[in-house]
């Protein structure tokens, strides 16, 4: 029988691999993590929780405008970037010590250096240079942002990942790509004072969600003043005599701009980390191919979250995680669930979205009802603002069951979360319609709609 140093190995200390290695260390196995740069991984230090800090810090240049329209004065109001970047920086410090103080606590040993696979059981610390060897070993490395290195001088751009940190607050930026990581940026720097402007290569903003909300927050953005180029990419950058950018693109536009940042995708981390000596098989991304229990090619290697390149989403790298372990280390094989994943795009206004859009349930079923609501908050009554938000179901008109809920405006991230167990929980428009309402709350909508607006029969409106 063969002895080996771990019962478990995980390599990278991101969402998926923390949770993977800090709950099987509670269950007694003896487990170690490596990971190179801090744990945490994208979500926590340069992804997801500096961002909605970073969304939270642009809101306020609004809410100072509306505060007027209730009676306040607000004079003298001033933004200090470096002050937000510090702010930013101590409180992601403490939520890594958190993650580490629990991998500690539940007895995982952490191992501050890049991991390579020598074989399928052994692998390399590159920062020592010493081998050990684990029975089971998961891959939790992540993604990385897409440099997209055939743009001439993408060299002289950003991506999401220096736009955290950047010396100074830039004057103007252009941001290429129409993703919610792209959209989330364009308004963080609006907000902040930033002349912006948002380039991509598609019809519309958001692709692959319901048309309602990206049509909608398209209109609300450009009503801000951000300025938006769809159908058109950046095909050259190059730096501008007096200093700056300047971007060429292929409809003959030239943009000068102080910052272009690069927001056109994230590839999975899998370059050197050794696979092939493993034998773990990888598609043509470069992603980890493994089965409906994130199994690998080789059955004791699992991989787990963006690595993987199924969907990109930190609960659904915990997800995974913890269906790892239920199969592994609790003899309860079982599956992730990828049906009917909420989730948020931290827009100004912000989208919440679960389940099928119009569009996609038109394919699916020959007839569905669209309940669709569209008005002005309270909150813009006496601001002044002329934002809209949207609210909309999509039903299957045969069993009246809720395919899908969408919404745009404030706080819809809160929303739709609680919209997700209603939809999972299989809900019909008749149960929302039996519900009663939350009064005064924009939410109310969702449950006082009751005539459709419109019904879709074979992919026609009637």
């Amino acid at each position: 029988m063969t002895v080996f140093d771990y019962d478990l190995f995980v390599i990278g200390g991101g969402s998926g691999g923390v949770r993977a290695a800090r709950v099987a260390g509670t269950l007694g196995k003896r487990v170690a993590i490596a990971e190179e740069y801090r744990l945490g991984g994208t979500c926590v230090i340069r992804g997801c929780v500096p961002k909605k800090l970073f969304v939270y810090a642009s809101q306020f240049s609004e809410h100072f405008e509306d505060s007027a329209g209730f009676g306040w004065q607000v004079e003298g109001a001033s933004f200090d970037w470096k002050k937000l970047v510090a702010a930013k920086d101590k409180e992601v410090t403490r939520l890594e010590g958190l993650y580490r103080r629990g991998l500690e606590n539940a007895g995982v040993e952490i191992l501050e250096s890049r991991a390579e696979f020598l074989d399928s059981h052994t692998i390399r610390l590159v920062k020592t240079g010493h081998t050990v060897t684990a029975e089971r070993i998961v891959v939790a490395t992540g993604g990385s942002a897409n440099p997209h290195a055939a743009l001439p001088g993408h060299e002289l751009c950003i991506t999401s990942n220096e736009a955290f940190d950047l010396p100074e607050l830039p004057r103007s930026i252009l941001i290429a790509g129409g993703g919610y990581i792209a959209v989330e940026f364009a308004n963080i720097f609006h907000g902040l004072g930033v002349d912006t402007t948002l380039i991509y290569r598609g019809k519309e903003i958001l692709s692959r969600f319901d048309l309602d909300v990206r049509q909608g927050l398209h209109r609300a953005m450009e009503e801000k003043g951000i300025r938006i180029v769809c159908t058109d990419v950046i095909e050259e950058v190059t730096k501008a005599p007096a200093g700056g950018l300047i971007a060429r693109t292929l409809d003959g536009q030239t943009l000068a701009v102080d910052t272009v940042m690069l927001a056109l995708g994230r590839d999975p981390d899998t370059k050197g980390l050794g696979l092939e000596a493993a034998g773990v098989e990888t598609d043509a991304k470069g992603a980890i191919v493994v089965d409906d229990y994130s199994r690998s090619s080789v059955a004791h290697i699992y991989a787990l979250g963006d690595v993987t390149d199924r969907v990109q989403l930190t609960p659904v790298a915990i997800h995974e995680a913890m269906c790892f372990i239920e199969t592994e280390f609790k003899s309860n094989p079982t599956k992730p669930d990828y049906d009917l994943i909420a989730t948020a795009v931290f827009s100004q206004p912000e989208i919440g979205t679960i389940g099928l859009s119009e569009e996609e349930a038109c394919k699916r079923y020959p007839e569905i009802e669209v309940y669709r609501a569209e008005f002005r908050p309270m909150k813009a009554t006496l601001s002044g603002r002329s934002e809209k938000m949207i609210m909309k179901l999509v039903v299957d008109a045969a069993t009246r069951k809720v395919l899908g809920a969408h919404i745009l405006g404030h706080d819809a991230g809160e929303m739709v979360q609680l919209l997700a167990i209603s939809l999972k929980a299989g809900c019909t428009k008749d149960d929302f319609d039996r519900t009663m309402a939350v009064h005064p709350t924009a939410s109310e909508e969702l449950v006082t709609m009751y005539q459709p607006s419109y019904r879709v029969s074979n992919g026609e409106r009637v």
